[in-house]
Parts: C-alpha cells; sequence; structure tokens
C-alpha cells in the first residue's frame, strides 16, 4: 500500500522539457535537473566537446533518446519554494522595520 506524504518534497524527474528548448532540451533538462541556468549547461557542454575533440558531441543524442519528454501539462521543476504540488503554500513576506535612524524624541 502506498501513501503519500504531503510534508515530503516530490522528487526530482531528469526530462526534456517541452518549453525552454533550444534543439531538443537536453541541456534545460539538466539544467532544471542540477538547477543550474541552462546557458551555463550548453557552455559546459560544447567546452567539453572541444577538449574531448568531438566525443562529448556523442552523449547529446544519446541524452536525447534516453530521457523522456516531461508532459505537457507538468510543472516546471525546481518549483519556487512553497509551491511544489503537496506543499502549504508560503505567505508572502510583507514588509519588516524599517531600517534608518532612530526617530527623534
Amino acid at each position: 500500500m502506498t501513501s503519500t506524504n504531503p510534508s515530503q518534497a516530490p522528487y526530482k524527474q531528469l526530462r526534456r522539457p517541452v518549453s525552454d528548448r533550444m534543439i531538443a532540451g537536453v541541456a534545460s533538462g539538466l539544467g532544471r535537473y542540477f538547477a543550474l541556468d541552462p546557458t551555463l549547461v550548453r557552455v559546459v557542454f560544447a567546452t567539453a566537446t572541444v577538449l574531448t575533440g568531438g566525443l562529448a558531441a556523442l552523449a547529446y543524442p544519446i541524452m536525447w533518446f534516453l530521457m523522456p519528454e516531461e508532459p505537457a501539462g507538468a510543472p516546471a521543476w525546481p518549483h519556487p519554494p512553497g509551491t511544489a504540488p503537496g506543499w502549504t503554500p508560503v505567505p508572502p513576506a510583507g514588509p519588516g522595520p524599517q531600517a534608518g535612524p532612530p526617530p527623534a524624541a
């Protein structure tokens, strides 16, 4: 029997997103999974391709084939804090005490 625990965060899934993709979404999916900017993943991938003499370029079609495409209605990962499915919403922080000189007496 399986039970869902609402206080437990949903697990991360390595998927190719439908939006935010340049070719197949591999770099964007890796960026979402590891909480990195997809542009940084693309730069690292291009650098690795140059440094390995093109060997790293073989990884892209392999990952394209192995990584499933995320469903069209799936929310983007990582979720902003407190907005993941099953989490209670976090109220926005209101204005705190104003910094500045103390009031004149």
